[in-house]
């Protein structure tokens, strides 16, 4: 029951990684002897078994659609198979435990000063009482992995964390092209201007 239960979860919760308002944080790695200018063509990898329960059909798509807009901005060519790069797509869910804490000053009394002659000031009364609140929640991670296919290596990765938030957007294809394209915004490849 607690497996069916994360597994559903986890079918929910893509559209929030990319479609809720908390910021995405983006990191990157590239191979800096690679040449990115020789590749023409792409193509995807298959979804993996255990992250096809994380991300449904539908939004398997807009992944793959976000992705391949992306490249093709960059003068790529998708083909089915054997193109000079292998494209990689990865979700990752982490459960996390987040604290905050908040301090109550409670003080009716006063305080009175040396007034010159060396004494210290004298305080009484008040009190102060501080109050820990542990919360769980979900971070979510979507990789970028793009293969040189002819030398079997990874040349470039890219990953974008958020933290999952309840809602979602009204239009999630539009927020996953987002969410893509700031994964993308350090591809060593620079978008081709539009005629």
């Amino acid at each position: 029951m607690k497996n069916l239960l994360h597994k559903a979860m986890g079918l929910m919760a893509f559209v929030f990684i990319v479609a809720s308002c908390s910021p995405i944080s983006v990191v990157t790695d590239m191979d800096k002897t690679a040449d990115f200018t020789k590749h023409k063509t792409y193509y995807f990898l298959p979804w993996s078994e255990d992250n096809s329960s994380l991300v449904n059909q539908l939004d398997q798509k807009r992944l793959y659609d976000a992705v391949r807009l992306e490249l093709n901005k960059r003068g790529y060519s998708e083909v089915k198979e054997n193109g000079d790069l292998a494209i990689n797509l990865l979700i990752i869910l982490e459960k996390k435990t987040g604290k905050t804490a908040y301090t109550n000053h409670y003080n009716p009394g006063g305080y009175y000063g040396g007034y010159g002659y060396g004494y210290g000031g004298i305080g009484y009364g008040g009190t102060s009482t501080t109050y820990f609140n542990e919360y769980d929640y979900l971070k979510g991670t979507l990789i970028i992995d793009v293969f040189d296919h002819n030398a079997k290596k990874l040349i470039w990765q890219g990953a974008g964390v958020k933290t999952i938030e309840e809602g979602g957007s009204k239009n999630p294809e539009k927020a996953t092209n987002k969410a893509v394209e700031a994964i993308m915004v350090k591809y060593p490849v620079a978008k081709k201007k539009s005629k």
